[in-house]
Formats: C-alpha cells, structure tokens, sequence
C-alpha cells in the first residue's frame, strides 16, 4: 500500500478507541450494525475470527483507496464454552461464578481489510480468577454494568484489581486489543508508512 494511508476502527468501544491514540495513530470511526450471530459448531478462535470478518464485511464497500478497515471481537472462553456480553444482570453475575477460582481464556481477533485484500490475526491470553465472593460480584455488577463486556467484567475495572491472581501474555488483548500485534500487523501491510504516521500525529 502506498502512503498516505488512513485506519478506519469499525468499533463504537472507547478502550480501543484509546489504544489506537496510545499507539499515536489517527482513526476515524466508522459502523454498520451488525447482527452478531454465528454458527454453532464453532470453537474458541473460530468464531471471534468470524465475528470480526462478518464486522468488515459489512463495510467493505465503504472502504477506498489507501484505507485500512480495522475490525475485531473478543470472547470469553471458558470450559468449551463461549461467553459473550451477559444481557442482564443474571447472566452476569452467573458467568463471574462460573469464572471464579478458575482460569479461562481471552480471545481477540482482529480483522484488516483494504479494497484488495483481508488479514485476520488472533492473540490468546490465559486469566485466572481467585474465588470471588458473591458480594463482591454483586457489588461489581451494581457499579459497573458491565453488559457491554465480553464474560461479564473488565480486567482494567474493581473486579480486576481485587480478583484476578495471574495473567498468561498480553494485557492489552484482556482488555479488547492486542496492540502489539495491531503495531506488527499493520507494519507489515505499510512498512515504514507506519512510523511516519505516528511521527506526523504526535508533532500535531
């Protein structure tokens, strides 16, 4: 790809949103709603790669020359199971229980789509729980809401100051982006183009 080249983050969260401005890029918000359903004989990395690739495909007649559509999901994955954003506080308060004094695994996959190509890229992070106790859960769920979370609750947030014992690889990833591997990749797809990005972004 040539310069100048532009991201484009089809993700309303602001926890990307803000590595993406950590990283010293620019981005530009673009979305589409989209139904976030997907087959059920799917596992672990295959469907947060699924998800992602449903995301961009859902804007890729959006996407012009020198653009680079970034899309991505993380799930929860726990016991052979997909935990995904709880609806409610129920749901909620049962995944935290049943992530309790136990490790689980963080999920992200990040899709980079061009007018001419499409990339997808995952990262995996081990996180394990002390036993929480059932008023903590409460207390957490009643202050911080957490629905908009995969598995019910954010690593950054009360919960993962006071519950998480140990961490296997990436931070970033836990909390919705594996930046490192956003950095690569797209060094990888721009070459040198990336670093002048971010020069040029932070001298503003």
């Amino acid at each position: 790809m040539q310069t100048p080249f532009k991201v484009i983050l089809a993700s309303k969260s602001p926890r990307r949103l803000r590595f993406f401005n950590e990283l010293g890029l620019e981005v530009e918000i673009r979305t589409n709603a989209v139904k976030e359903d997907y087959p059920a004989h799917l596992k672990a990395r295959e469907i947060p790669d699924y998800l992602a690739q449903l995301k961009a495909n859902a804007l890729k007649n959006t996407i012009k020359s020198g653009e680079i559509l970034v899309t991505s999901d993380t799930v929860v994955w726990h016991k052979n199971h997909s935990l995904a954003k709880p609806k409610d506080r129920k749901e909620a308060y049962d995944m935290l229980r049943t992530l309790s004094n136990d490790w689980h695994e963080v999920i992200t996959s990040v899709c980079f789509t061009t007018k001419r190509a499409q990339r997808t890229v995952g990262q995996t992070t081990r996180v394990k729980f002390r036993e929480l106790q059932n008023r903590e859960i409460e207390y957490y769920i009643d202050n911080y809401r957490p629905f908009d979370k995969a598995g019910g609750y954010g690593i950054q947030e009360w919960i993962g100051l006071i519950g998480i014992e140990e961490i296997q690889g990436s931070y970033s990833n836990v909390v919705g982006l594996p930046t490192h591997l956003v950095y690569t990749t797209l060094r990888e797809l721009v070459g040198d183009s990336l670093m002048d990005n971010i020069e040029k972004n932070t001298a503003l």
